[in-house]
């Protein structure tokens, strides 16, 4: 259900239902690209069944999906345009376009073949936990983030998010795993890292499908690599690679977290949602209490570990009723991670 989770704290001041938001995000539905039209976003249904909501809600959790449609136009292409109507001018004129108007050449041809172009399409999942005020977006890299963000925005007016910060920076603490090898409590070290310096070239190691527990790496780091990415997994159950911007990559449940499930074909999405956050929310606060807990920002204390708590450190509380929130122990702030 989720192969990649960047996390967010969602503002203290914001509050919503699931009712309101489904109404907002049918306002923005998708659709497909028109003839012309290079890309479109909005919303689709979480269980991909057709006419069903937009927001589905399992086990407390909120479910959405984003649904990402781009015409594919390749250089070759739009370059066999542009010197087709150049080389008709020419004859036309008697003279060659300048660059000015070749520039506007290309925007006809990009324009003249975006009829006939092939599509693709992504959809990226969004999980809301309210009881925690966390939002996850299901992205491989930031920019896909964001504009997930950025439509999320558009659709539920004054809704805003900041990605969750650790009192410790993720390469910092990877660097300390490695260089003792005593993982935090929970996790264990797999077989894939990546190492970097900072300096000049960057030079970069990457170890597959090896021992990482060896000189070797103890030796990088010592010379002033640090780790971009580790492979780790959590109780046994969930595999996934941290990266030194606390993103989580190719997540991947084990052998033995579905076994068992037994559902209706209509009942299959409830199953797997509920067993994967179940899976992922304990997870994601074990592993921000190995990076030292949430950093609150300047001025406020530290979220310590607690070893006690419940998944994932709730900070306050995001009613589905429509109630107002409960008052914030965390502040949203615009500052840089304290690692960054």
């Amino acid at each position: 259900m989720f192969k990649n989770l960047m996390v967010y704290r969602l503002a203290p001041d914001w509050a919503s239902t699931p009712a309101h938001i489904e109404e907002k995000l049918q306002q923005a539905r998708f659709t497909e690209c028109g003839a012309t039209q290079p890309r479109s976003a909005g919303w689709v249904e979480p269980r991909e069944v057709a006419n069903g909501p937009l927001i589905e809600v399992i086990d407390g959790q909120w479910l959405m999906m984003l649904m990402i449609e781009q015409k594919v136009l390749p250089g070759p292409v739009i370059k066999r345009q542009v010197e087709a109507l150049a080389a008709k001018i020419e004859q036309q004129t008697g003279r060659k376009p300048g660059k000015k108007q070749l520039r506007e050449l290309k925007d006809q041809a990009q324009l003249d073949l975006l009829p006939m172009a092939f599509t693709k399409r992504a959809a990226i999942r969004v999980w809301i936990a309210p009881a925690e005020r966390l939002l996850m977006v299901d992205a491989g890299s930031q920019a896909k983030a964001d504009e997930v963000l950025t439509q999320l925005s558009k659709a539920l007016t004054g809704l805003s998010a900041q990605l969750v910060n650790t009192a410790l920076s993720p390469a910092a603490a990877m660097a300390d795993w490695l260089a003792s090898g005593e993982p935090p409590p929970r996790f264990s070290v797999d077989r894939d890292c990546e190492l970097k310096a900072a300096d000049g070239e960057k030079p970069t190691v990457r170890y597959a499908r090896h021992a990482l527990d060896i000189d070797e790496i103890r030796g990088h780091l010592t010379a002033g690599k640090q780790p971009t990415r580790l492979a780790l997994t959590w109780q046994g159950r969930v595999s996934f690679v941290l990266t030194d911007a606390l993103q989580i990559k190719k997540l991947a449940f084990l052998d033995g977290v579905f076994e068992g499930r037994q559902a209706k074909k209509d009942e299959a999405f409830e199953a797997d949602a509920a067993i994967a956050t179940g899976e992922l929310a304990p997870l994601l606060g074990d592993l921000i209490d190995a990076l030292g807990g949430e950093d609150l920002g300047p001025g406020r204390p530290t979220a310590a570990p607690d070893p006690g708590r419940a998944p994932l450190a709730a900070s306050t509380g995001l009613s589905p009723t429509g109630e107002e929130p409960r008052a914030a122990a965390a502040v949203i702030d615009d500052s840089s991670p304290p690692w960054a």
